[in-house]
């Protein structure tokens, strides 16, 4: 007799898409008044993400603040928390896949579209310069030069 099976085991990425699709559901029916999924904007996704901050836990001076732009200030100011650029770019892609795994086409993918895309790049440009940190872009090598290593 076969041992019985065990359920598929789902990924760690997969149990968080699925968290965070269902966060943004239950957003969308909380909203007042409540959207619909087939009518969001990308309009709808930026102030979603604004709303996340309120839950943020990374530290964002303000311009105003002596410790603007220092990566460990040497004590504790009122500025406020946030959520962290990285998490709001990783959120963003497992939403995005999680539209198109749940019926959305590719064209009309509220998560994808360039407001969306401008933003996260503006929140990682502030807290960088804000948290004195550089975000470097991973550089991607160059075809040429692989090939002529290859030859």
């Amino acid at each position: 007799i076969p041992p019985p099976s065990s359920p598929p085991t789902v990924s760690r990425y997969e149990l968080q898409k699925r968290r965070d699709w269902n966060t943004f559901g239950h957003y969308l029916k909380n909203h007042k008044p409540p959207l619909i999924l087939s009518r969001c904007s990308g309009a709808n996704i930026l102030e979603f993400l604004k709303y996340l901050d309120q839950f943020g836990k990374t530290k964002v001076h303000n311009c105003s603040c002596p410790f603007y732009g220092d990566p460990n200030p040497p004590a504790p100011c009122n500025c406020p928390l946030k959520q962290a650029w990285g998490s709001l770019d990783a959120l963003i892609g497992r939403l995005r896949a999680a539209f198109e795994e749940n019926g959305g086409r590719t064209e009309t993918n509220p998560f994808g579209v360039r407001a969306v895309r401008l933003y996260l790049r503006e929140v990682r440009d502030t807290q960088a310069k804000a948290r004195g940190i550089a975000y470097e872009k991973k550089k991607r090598k160059n075809v040429k030069q692989q090939q002529q290593y290859s030859i």
